[in-house]
């Protein structure tokens, strides 16, 4: 959740650092800070709020260093405060610590330390472990390495750490445990980072840490030991990622862009996969388990946020197609119920960042009752990618809007994919309806790309709803998925309560708020639900709510019953909400932004949430 950029080598650190840790702004935070290591000393400096507050702290200061560590922090232990910034010093202040993760037995060995007379400045559980590594070091007179690796041993929870040290110009350790870390290598220099994305302007070279892994740089040399203290051969990958793609081009802002880069991305999600005048459809990271698949005796889908609404979507499908039982799972829940997993239940986990924590950890249960896991997600290398046994990348490219657009739209043209391949491996579709959705995938970016034109007209809308202080999104069948979506894009970006439900469930209470202040968003494009639909929509004007409705082009019925139309093209009833998300997101944005809202980084919410 929190961004972690560090480097040494022959360059100025601090600029370095400080514009890594912009590039990480998206990750969500509430404190910044930056450790350097010069002639005056191991020196911490850190500020509550923004990079920017860290970066007018620093002008008076002596950043000349070759060797920095710097973090953006999101707050677990402690409030949000300068004292409670990283990176910490140790009892001695000769080490410094950043830290992403929680460490949870933090108040055992805080307790100890306090008993052998450590001061502690902060209320965090990262500067209990600085000062735990520091006592090992100084009870066992080992190197700091050693001291690492052995306080890594004793400590419980998640963990990304880099540790720099006073006596030791050329060094950094790093560590991680169900936390992402990446190391760059350069030209006799070295950048750690949480993502590639500060990395990417200086070095294409990385080096992704493993569970359990510990990295030693030291004289322009990278080596990595296990918690056993066994050798580790660095796999030294090339990064895919341009720098272009992690800059605004004349957007706005990030989700702006975002959801302007959904024809190219939706359409990437499908390259090399679907070709309709074949009539093929590979998933390369599937073929391997397409027995698995076609053979499970149930499917379960678990996410988080987004992904889960992703996944409830792909619940409606697969089993109008494959005819396979879906059971769709919050990954924050799930294992804490005592789920029933069987070996052969297939799993289907999915993470736009490929670190979501809550999911790591349902795929780890779900692992050890033998079941059988595919990954999707957008994030080359990520703990999810390794983790499952097979997946799928979605290959959206860098999302860095907070709020989440394109990744569900990659998402779900992912998963519909999968659901179509195996679908017709088991016979439960005709070759004609396997070919027509084929030919329908191929032109669902062009579709899109006439979705948004409309952005214009969305606008005028969202300027008439800036007002609103709630709203209701209902939908039916596939599009229920997308009325949940369309509510929490609007709550996480412009703070307006929102709510989604299935539109025939508006009777069975929520049809009490109804009123001429209720904006109520209907998605009711023509489908098998859209008799049913229309008559939803007149019992909310009845009682004179304020409908805007998503439509199919050329309806004419609902045009005269509602206030406001948005058209979408035609499309197959499954690929539906590919297009039917699109005006939601838009419609989501321009709201929060009339409302003055910070789009890109919402209050409160982190990009990747790396914690439980």
């Amino acid at each position: 959740m929190c961004g972690i950029v560090a480097y040494v080598g022959h360059q100025e650190a601090c600029p370095i650092i400080i514009k890594g840790l912009k590039r990480l702004e998206y990750r969500g935070y509430d404190s910044a800070g930056i450790a350097l290591l010069n002639k005056s000393g191991l020196n911490i400096y850190k500020k509550k709020g923004k990079v920017v507050a860290l970066e007018e702290e620093l002008k008076s200061k002596d950043t000349t260093a070759c060797i920095g560590i710097g973090h953006t922090r999101w707050a677990t232990h402690g409030e949000p405060n300068d004292r409670n910034a990283h990176p910490h010093y140790s009892n001695h202040k000769k080490l410094a610590i950043i830290h992403n993760g929680i460490i949870e037995n933090y108040a055992t060995i805080k307790q100890k330390l306090l008993q052998k007379g450590h001061e502690f400045r902060s209320e965090t559980d990262s500067e209990v472990l600085i000062h735990f590594i520091e006592d090992i070091q100084s009870e066992l007179n080992c190197t700091l390495v050693e001291a690492v690796r052995l306080a890594l041993q004793e400590v419980v929870g998640a963990y990304a750490i880099v540790v720099m040290t006073e006596d030791e110009p050329t060094q950094l350790i790093a560590a991680r445990k169900s936390s992402p870390l990446v190391i760059g290598v350069g030209e006799d220099e070295f950048f750690f980072a949480s993502d590639a994305t500060p990395i990417i302007e200086y070095t294409k070279d990385v080096v992704y840490l493993d569970d359990n892994q510990i990295a030693l740089v030291r004289n322009n040399e990278l080596k990595i030991v296990n918690l056993e203290n066994e050798r580790q051969l660095p796999y030294v990958q090339k990064l895919e990622m341009e720098l272009e793609a992690i800059e605004k081009g004349g957007y706005d802002h990030f989700m702006l862009k975002e959801i302007f880069e959904q024809p190219r991305s939706i359409a990437d999600s499908m390259r090399g996969r679907v070709n309709s005048e074949e009539g093929s459809l590979q998933l390369g990271g599937l073929s391997e388990y397409m027995g698995k698949l076609a053979d499970a005796k149930r499917i379960i889908i678990v996410g988080c946020g987004t992904s889960w609404h992703a996944g409830l979507v792909a619940e409606y499908i697969f089993e109008e197609l494959a005819r396979i039982p879906v059971e769709v799972e919050y990954a924050s829940e799930f294992r804490y119920r005592n789920p029933i997993i069987r070996e052969k239940d297939f799993v289907i986990a999915i993470s736009q960042s490929g670190e979501t924590a809550d999911t790591l950890a349902a795929i780890q249960l779900a692992k050890s009752k033998g079941a059988t896991i595919f990954g999707v997600c957008n994030v080359v290398g990520s703990s999810i990618a390794r983790e499952t046994h097979a997946g799928a990348y979605t290959h959206a490219g860098p999302e860095i809007g907070v709020a989440s657009t394109k990744a569900f739209t990659a998402q779900v043209t992912v998963l519909t994919q999968m659901a179509i391949a195996v679908a017709k491996k088991r016979g439960t579709i005709s070759e004609g309806l396997y070919r027509q959705l084929l030919i329908e995938l191929e032109n669902i970016p062009r579709k899109v790309e006439q979705v948004l034109k409309a952005a214009d007209k969305i606008k005028e809308i969202a300027f008439i709803f800036t007002y609103a202080r709630n709203f209701i999104y209902l939908g039916r069948g596939l599009n229920f998925p997308v009325a949940l979506e369309g509510a929490l894009k609007l709550k996480e970006i412009s703070y307006i309560h929102a709510e989604g439900y299935p539109a025939a469930e508006m009777k069975h209470g929520p049809i009490a708020l109804i009123d001429e202040d209720m904006p109520v968003v209907f998605i009711a494009t023509k489908d098998s639900s859209y008799e049913k639909v229309v008559s939803n929509i007149q019992e909310v004007k009845a009682r004179k709510g304020r409908v805007i409705a998503i439509v199919t082009e050329g309806d004419s019925l609902i045009h005269s019953m509602v206030d406001f139309v948005i058209e979408i093209p035609k499309t197959h009833e499954i690929l539906m909400p590919l297009l039917s998300s699109i005006p939601l997101q838009l419609l989501s944005y321009y709201i929060a932004v009339m409302r003055g809202r910070n789009v890109d980084q919402p209050r409160n919410l982190a990009k990747s949430v790396t914690v439980e």
